[in-house]
């Protein structure tokens, strides 16, 4: 019976997929025939969709395993797949036993008289052995498909305080410049050590002084041109 192919995710499941994110709780997708270097059936959790939906954009972490990789529509289903029936070794087969043969056995003749033994010829030395040949060195066994890549992410500031990331698996560029929220870098710095954290907020002080420096100009021009218009009005 040939295997049911597993569909693939529609427009209705990435909403469904969004939604859950949205409500804290990583929904759970599993890889059909077309994701690469991955076994089909195995599960994952959803971590985040990006924009532009291009490509492969949603990133996903295969159950067993930390790396956050990502893909495609096509290669992620909601469908979970059957369990594998195993298939019983059949019954081994009853030995049939063999065939008595009966052999004819004539009787002996009589023994002839032995003629005078002949002198034997000297022995031959024996053949030198030719010289054994070395060995091949062994090859370096080749890489298992599908192991896991390098992941690179890369975060950048900007003077004005915005954020963007950089994510790349192996030689596979996944994102590029891809914009972010300056307190989720704040949150995430937290979590890692206390130099990093230091230097984020670092910038981060830095950018809200400007900020609030330029609200500041804002906020005189603004009661000036109150003050003018009050002035021409009265």
């Amino acid at each position: 019976m040939a295997k049911a192919k597993q569909n693939s995710l529609s427009p209705e499941d990435l909403d469904h997929l969004r939604a859950e994110l949205d409500a804290g709780r990583p929904p759970a997708v599993w890889f059909t025939a077309a994701a690469v270097g991955v076994e089909e059936g195995r599960s994952a959790k959803v971590l985040a969709l990006t924009e532009p939906q291009e490509g492969d954009f949603i990133q996903v972490r295969p159950t067993g395993s930390r790396d956050e990789l990502s893909f495609s529509p096509a290669e992620l289903t909601l469908e979970k797949p059957a369990p594998r029936k195993r298939t019983p070794p059949p019954p081994p087969a009853k030995a049939e036993p063999a065939p008595v043969e009966h052999i004819y056995t004539p009787e002996p003749k009589p023994a002839k008289p032995l003629a005078p033994a002949k002198p034997l010829a000297p022995a031959k030395p024996p053949a030198p052995k030719p010289a054994a040949r070395p060995e091949p060195a062994a090859r370096p066994a080749a890489r298992k498909k599908g192991a896991a890549a390098e992941v690179t992410v890369t975060l950048t500031s900007t003077a004005e305080g915005e954020w963007t990331v950089d994510l790349q698996t192996g030689a596979k560029r996944v994102l590029k410049s891809a914009p972010i929220a300056a307190s989720a870098v704040a949150q995430a710095a937290k979590l890692l050590p206390p130099e990093v954290d230091e230097a984020v907020e670092a910038v981060l002080s830095a950018a809200r002084e400007r900020h609030l420096a330029r609200v500041e100009q804002l906020r005189a021009e603004l009661a000036e041109a109150q003050r003018a218009l009050d002035e021409l009005t009265g």
